[in-house]
């Protein structure tokens, strides 16, 4: 049985039904009601990832897990231990965790020191672990969902510095083979997308897409600063903003380990964006 932990979110919502295709039990496990669409083979468990009692029931009799953080407890919660050790005691053998590239290109970031003290705890815990450690992921280009559907147009920052954004789909494809198969114990996979590409050129695959002109109006790192201001922590905007318009070579460095692991190349925000056109129509 795989547990798998933000069973509702981008990676998700793809994981789990990869997994129940492949012949595997699945446990979709989210703090909301259960999803519309569930596939055969999976079932859902209402829970916290937080709240370690929460998903003990939940854990019992499973080998493998799939570990996500979410949204506040990226930056506080009980210690991982807390969760690893009902993991461990249900029989859990096996744990994918969906940790952050920045984790290795800007280890003292604090916006990911409970990412760090997670990595640190599974690396230690005694179970088979695989670290997935992805970039930017091309499902951030969803902020620009309104403006696009509304005026046609695409605000962001640093409008012509590229990073290579990886799709989400990719993530999950990797988080199960990492969770069914042999071979991947002990490795930390860095997860990006097959080519750099800036928001400009993003907007530009959105238009092309859609088949309609898309405006591309760049903000000043203050204006960017301001909206991010709206639904961020003050103290991670600015290493937010230091990444998407100062990153660091490693952080433009395209990895071959999506294209290593699936045994095809990663997917190019093109296909993510024509995918996902029903947002910005």
């Amino acid at each position: 049985m795989i547990v798998i932990t933000g069973a509702t979110g981008n990676i998700g919502r793809t994981l789990v039904p990869l997994l129940a295709e492949a012949g595997r039990d699945v446990v979709a496990v989210s703090r909301r009601p259960e999803p519309e669409g569930l596939p055969a083979g999976a079932r859902h468990a209402r829970a916290d990832v937080g709240n370690s009692a929460s998903m003990r029931p939940v854990l019992d009799g499973a080998d493998a897990l799939f570990l996500m953080l979410g949204g506040e407890l990226n930056g506080y919660g009980e210690s991982p231990d807390a969760l690893l050790d009902v993991a461990l005691d249900a029989g859990v053998k096996r744990i994918v965790l969906l940790s952050s590239q920045l984790n290795s290109t800007r280890p003292e970031a604090p916006s990911h020191t409970r990412l760090r003290a997670f990595e640190a705890a599974v690396r230690a815990s005694g179970a088979d672990f695989t670290i997935l450690r992805p970039g930017g992921f091309a499902s951030n280009a969803f902020a620009w969902a309104e403006s696009v559907r509304t005026g046609r147009t695409v605000f962001a920052p640093f409008g012509d510095v590229a990073l290579p954004v990886v799709d989400p789909a990719d993530i999950a494809a990797v988080a199960a083979a990492a969770l069914r198969e042999d071979g991947h114990a002990g490795r930390t996979y860095e997860l990006t997308g097959p080519e750099a590409v800036s928001p400009r050129q993003q907007a530009a695959a959105i238009s092309r897409g859609l088949g309609e002109e898309i405006a591309f109006v760049e903000l000043s790192r203050e204006e960017a600063h301001a909206h991010l201001a709206q639904f961020m922590p003050e103290e991670v905007i600015d290493g937010t903003l230091d990444v998407l318009g100062v990153p660091l070579p490693s952080e433009q460095t395209i990895s071959p380990d999506v294209e290593n692991v699936l045994r095809r190349p990663a997917n190019p925000f093109s296909e993510w964006a024509t995918r996902n056109l029903r947002a910005f129509r």
